[in-house]
């Protein structure tokens, strides 16, 4: 259960009475990249945490929208933001109750099921699945802090061939979407070379096409839930064509806006920000100046995780809505779609998309200066490595402030990616 769905004993599904709310803290060869969809079993692990009990702090995506500045006056109005689902479901009746709740309307959904998946959420009466959670989640935060976008979400089984077809399907859809949320992954050492090759040929046609990818950078810390001492990274985070979320633990007010403090996210190994260095993919040229430290215990150079970070901790979790009952959910699974909201909410403003959007973030990085357009998260560790001033493998450049991002945008433009 650990392994597929990110819970341990007791903490696969989040029950609550009747009434009561959930807490859920040869020839052809050289035309052949790769063979995907031989390997049997799950591909895919949800990146959320649920935490049973009163959470110490919970926000709405609203909320936290407004503690991370994002744009006035924006809401994606515009874009196109896909959601991958793999496996899951969810109701309508929870959208339209959730979203009123907010004093929203319930955004523009649509489904598109891929390879035999289908939006089949499990019985009411029975406490929701993490694939149900999961799928709930990122629509609920993505809609609440992009409204006034189109979601479109994909449902793809969880095999290696039904993930490759949703996220092509995603990104060569017409409109070309704006973002892409991505709530789950695994370790790289469980990922097939077949499959990491078939999803870089996706990941390089979205930036290609000007999609923004938003993956996940995983839940369990350092070590990724691999029992071999050492740290190890997630894919499909750990690609260098995607935008890679960590998370932090945020203690904020939101009613007056302040934040009293932003640190790694980090209660124990399993449930703690994932971030590292690669050990499939290289060290991105954008990527140089950063300070990315070789992966813990070699002198292996890589690409480094996360690129960016947000609230992720289930103690100062997300509220949603599900079955027809308030949750509290926390991990990399929700900052990622606030992140894909945000990429949204700047395209609308800048009057662009964004693309492959993090060799525009790191064009002025240097080791140990506070970014431009993030709140540098400086305290802290995720096991093997510590928070430090500047990038970091814990929470990437930090956390956003989307205001001061759409200004340090607007006057950058993409550098050659091909490198």
């Amino acid at each position: 259960m650990a392994r597929f769905f990110g819970t341990g004993p007791g903490e696969d599904t989040a029950g609550a009475p009747a009434g009561r709310r959930w807490r859920v803290p040869a020839e052809p060869a050289g035309a052949v990249r790769s063979v995907v969809g031989l390997a049997p079993g799950p591909r895919a692990v949800p990146m959320f945490r649920a935490l049973p009990g009163q959470p110490q702090l919970v926000y709405t995506p609203v909320e936290l929208g407004k503690l991370y500045a994002f744009p006035e006056g924006t809401d994606g109005t515009g874009q196109v933001l896909a959601v991958v689902t793999v496996t899951g479901g969810w109701r309508r009746e929870d959208m339209d109750a959730y979203f009123a709740q907010l004093a929203l309307r319930t955004p523009d959904i649509r489904t598109v099921e891929v390879a035999g998946a289908r939006n089949a959420p499990g019985p009411v009466g029975e406490p929701p699945s993490p694939a149900d959670i999961e799928a709930v989640l990122d629509l609920q935060v993505a809609g609440a802090l992009a409204p006034g976008a189109t979601l479109v979400n994909y449902f793809a089984p969880n095999t290696d061939t039904g993930i490759v077809e949703a996220l092509r399907a995603a990104v060569h859809a017409t409109p070309t979407p704006t973002a892409i949320s991505l709530s789950w992954g695994s370790s790289e050492r469980s990922a097939s070379p077949d499959f990491v090759a078939a999803l870089e040929d996706v990941f390089q046609d979205a930036a290609a096409l000007g999609v923004t990818v938003c993956a996940a950078a995983g839940d369990a810390g350092s070590g990724n839930e691999e029992d071999d001492g050492g740290a190890h990274v997630n894919h499909p985070a750990s690609s260098p064509h995607v935008l890679a979320v960590g998370g932090t633990t945020l203690v904020a007010d939101p009613d007056s806006g302040t934040i009293h403090s932003e640190t790694v996210w980090n209660a124990g190994s399993a449930r703690a920000t994932g971030g590292g260095v690669s050990e499939v993919f290289a060290l991105p040229a954008w990527q140089e100046r950063a300070g990315v430290p070789h992966r813990y215990g070699t002198e292996e150079t890589g690409r480094g995780v996360p690129d960016v970070a947000a609230d992720a901790d289930g103690g100062t979790g997300y509220q949603i809505l599900i079955n027809g009952q308030t949750a509290f959910v926390g991990g990399t699974s929700p900052a990622t779609p606030l992140w894909a909201a945000l990429v949204c909410r700047l395209a609308e403003a800048l009057g662009r998309p964004l693309g492959l959007l993090p060799p525009l973030l790191y064009q002025d990085v240097v080791p140990g200066r506070v970014p431009q357009g993030f709140r540098d998260v400086v305290a802290g560790d995720n096991g093997a490595y510590a928070a430090a001033p500047g990038w970091d493998p814990t929470t990437g450049l930090g956390s956003p402030d989307g205001t001061a991002l759409l200004g340090v945008l607007s006057g950058r433009t993409a550098p050659d990616t091909t490198r």
